[in-house]
């Protein structure tokens, strides 16, 4: 949590306003889509298909915390019908949750939920559940902690263990078990998932990055870095899910025509 500084436009102020509404509007009806998909999925995909709800809806309140405290650090008045004039209250602006809790609880929950909706043996799919999920929080938690502990190049090398880890399963680990999914459709469908999840875990830190990399600073800085979460997050999560959701749905149908087929 802390207190803003600077001139805030009332572009910048609304832009960031609209940012927090379109991830408040995408994750939330996203939720709503997986769970009443349930029924229409076979028994075997459904904990895949709630788990991407959940991720979503966990994402969906955290966003609701971000908005209320941005309208609540800022007074946006107009005069006459005209401008719009954006002062600070002094109300502080807190985002921490997205590391503290959003990611810790989501980044993992995004692994498991495709491990599951590949249909591994179980012991595999145990086995995966458990060192991805560990992994990602290992790599959240060391990401927050260190740079307050020690210096920068050794918190970013400790990082990246975990970080080089998961992406080196989800690109080459996997790639077997993609390979034995009941149709192309579905395999496809798997591949797409896999680097979908690569390329938002790179995102992430990219977007926290940039805008120091291209010399952003105080309000324009904070605004680009909010909406690229939320657009990260859109990816990451709901469009992730949608395709969790095309999986469960294509392997649903090919196991129900299997099923149909005369002997």
């Amino acid at each position: 949590m802390a207190s803003l500084a600077g001139d805030w436009s009332s572009a910048e102020w609304n832009a960031t306003y609209n940012a927090f509404s379109f991830g408040i509007a995408a994750m939330g009806s996203a939720t709503i889509f997986f769970w009443l998909q349930l029924a229409n999925v076979s028994k075997s995909y459904r904990t895949a298909l709630i788990i991407a709800g959940i991720v979503t809806c966990i994402t969906t309140y955290n966003n609701f915390g971000y908005f209320n405290s941005w309208v609540k650090a800022f007074k946006v008045v107009t005069n006459d019908g005209g401008d719009y004039t954006v002062t600070l209250t002094g109300t502080p602006f807190s985002d921490e949750y997205r590391t503290q809790g959003d990611w810790m609880l989501t980044l993992p929950l995004l692994l498991i939920e495709l491990i599951l909706v590949m249909k591994l043996p179980q012991e595999e799919t145990v086995s995966l559940c458990w060192k991805l999920g560990v992994a990602s929080v290992l790599m959240v938690a060391l990401g927050y902690h260190l740079p307050v502990l020690w210096i920068w190049w050794f918190w970013w090398f400790l990082v990246m263990i975990p970080f080089c880890y998961i992406v080196r399963t989800l690109v080459v680990g996997l790639n077997e078990a993609t390979s034995k999914q009941p149709t192309p459709a579905a395999a496809s469908l798997v591949s797409a998932a896999r680097y979908v999840t690569v390329v938002s875990w790179l995102a992430y830190p990219f977007v926290g990055l940039a805008t120091g990399f291209v010399g952003l600073a105080g309000p324009t800085a904070l605004m680009y870095e909010q909406i690229g979460y939320s657009l990260v997050d859109v990816w990451a999560k709901a469009f992730s899910g949608v395709l969790i959701w095309a999986i469960a749905s294509e392997k649903s149908a090919a196991e129900e025509s299997g099923r149909l087929l005369p002997h």
